[in-house]
Order: structure tokens, then C-alpha cells, then sequence
């Protein structure tokens, strides 16, 4: 039996593509993490192009094994049937990835994005040492190890200048404005 080589073309399209399709689906954050650190790659809409143009040709297989065996037209034809299949696979893989990126949660916040906050002592800071310190993020009341260069009291206000490790460096807010002669406090 010879077999035409049109179909040989739509089956090695068909396996090629849709193997590297899931090969990418399953390692797509090394890859993708790999590309990003070498700054190569292009997306479209958020999706990356791989996975786009993998469905799009493992797709263009299926629909040229439709046209040439289901349909039974050959050549331009079933080309031209096979690209309608490559584009409605670029599609669905389009709104696939889609999905998922937007079902990805939020990255966690790090101690680096709490510089600029203010914070209470929870434990007294002892100069160069560490104390701790209860800062407000994402909802939620965290407590951190923290120093500073001077003495802070238990349960003054402080604000987060930097990190240290794991922790935090703080320093205490500024203190109140001196009152005016009336006695009221300044504006």
C-alpha cells in the first residue's frame, strides 16, 4: 500500500505538533522561566507563541487527515481545509492558555515590598538587635523580626526603611509636631 504523500505530511504535523504541544503544556514554566531569563520570547496576549504554533500545526494535521480521508478531496484542497484546522486549533489553544494564566493566583508579597509601611512593635528593639515588629499586608497582620539603630519600645510605631535577610529594618515614625505656644498642636 503507498501511501499519498500529502497524508504523510498531515500525520507527521499531526504528531510532531501535538507532541510538542504537551511536552510544552507540561514543561511550559521551565521553558518558559528559561526564555524569560535569557529575555527571548514573544507573546500574544499574554499567551507565548509556541504554544500557538504548535496547535496551530498539530491542528492543520488533523484537518488535512479530515480533508484527504473523511472528505476525500486531496492537494490544495485539503491543504486549504488543513489551515482552517490549524487556525480554530490556534484559536482554542489561545483561549486555553488564556484560561489558565488568568486562573494563576497573584504572587506573594516578599519583605521588599513592605518597605514604605508602617509597622507596630511587637517585641522591643534593642539597638543592632532584633526584635519584632507586626506589619499589616494583603489583608492580614504578619509578624516580622526586625532592627533598628536605636532603642525602640514595645508597641511604638515604626516604619519599614529596609530588609535584613528575612527581616525587616525599621526606624520609629517621626515624632508629633511641638506645640504652639497656645498649646494646640501645629498644623
Amino acid at each position: 500500500m503507498v501511501v499519498p504523500i500529502e497524508d504523510l505530511v498531515f500525520v507527521i504535523c499531526t504528531l510532531v505538533g501535538g507532541g510538542l504541544l504537551l511536552i510544552t503544556v507540561v514543561v511550559d514554566d521551565i521553558l518558559g522561566g528559561f526564555l524569560d531569563a535569557l529575555h527571548i520570547g514573544f507573546d500574544i496576549g499574554g499567551v507565548s507563541l509556541m504554544p500557538l504554533l504548535l496547535g496551530f500545526v498539530s491542528m492543520f494535521g488533523v484537518g488535512g487527515l479530515f480533508a484527504t480521508q473523511v472528505l476525500g478531496v486531496h492537494a490544495g484542497q485539503a491543504a486549504i481545509i488543513g489551515t482552517i484546522g490549524g487556525l480554530i486549533g490556534f484559536g482554542i489553544v489561545f483561549v486555553m492558555f488564556t484560561v489558565l494564566r488568568r486562573s494563576e493566583g497573584a504572587n506573594p508579597f516578599s519583605t521588599s515590598s513592605l518597605v514604605g509601611r508602617n509597622a507596630s512593635v511587637a517585641v522591643s528593639i534593642p539597638a543592632g538587635r532584633f526584635g519584632s515588629v507586626l506589619v499589616k499586608a494583603e489583608g492580614q497582620t504578619h509578624e516580622f523580626s526586625a532592627t533598628a539603630a536605636v532603642d525602640i519600645p514595645a508597641g511604638s510605631a515604626v516604619t519599614v526603611t529596609g530588609t535584613a535577610g528575612t527581616g525587616l529594618v525599621v526606624a520609629p515614625l517621626a515624632p508629633p509636631s511641638a506645640a504652639t505656644p497656645g498649646g494646640t498642636l501645629g498644623a
